[in-house]
């Protein structure tokens, strides 16, 4: 059965935060109610679900700066991985970035997860030899 892909629900936010855990995209340090809260305030974000037999099989949040394009938090039920569902929520993020004049799509892989990256290159994404630096300035 194909799955729905659709945007997220209030309903839904309980078995994303699962299935981020069980895909293994979740970490300690990302609260995942906040990002899904923060991702959904306004119209620069979403998240997307992908829904079989009731179930959410698989996610991917995208989100807009102004200037580019990012994809987070693609992840596939364990059980439904391998069968075309993580490229299906790409190009679903891909869609939604492209809906709103997106020509340029970004996403970070974390170094230690490099079985990831030939799946990524498959879709045509390139390491961009870039070094992503970061800083928490607020909190809450």
């Amino acid at each position: 059965m194909t799955p729905t892909i659709r945007d997220i629900e209030d309903a839904d936010v309980p078995a994303v935060i699962a299935l981020w855990h069980e895909a293994g995209v979740a970490r300690p340090w990302n609260d995942p109610a906040t990002d899904i809260a923060f991702a959904r305030r306004g119209p620069h974000g979403t998240v997307l679900v992908a829904e079989s037999e009731g179930r959410i099989v698989g996610t991917a949040m995208a989100g807009e700066d102004g200037h580019r394009g990012w994809l987070y938090y693609v992840a596939v039920d364990p059980a439904h991985q391998g069968g075309g569902l993580g490229r299906l929520m790409v190009e679903a993020g891909e869609a939604w970035l492209a809906g709103r004049g997106v020509w340029k799509v970004q996403l970070l892989v974390r170094r230690e997860n490099e079985a990831v990256l030939g799946f990524y290159d498959h879709l045509g994404y390139r390491d961009t030899n870039a070094v992503c630096l970061q800083k928490v300035i607020a909190r809450g």
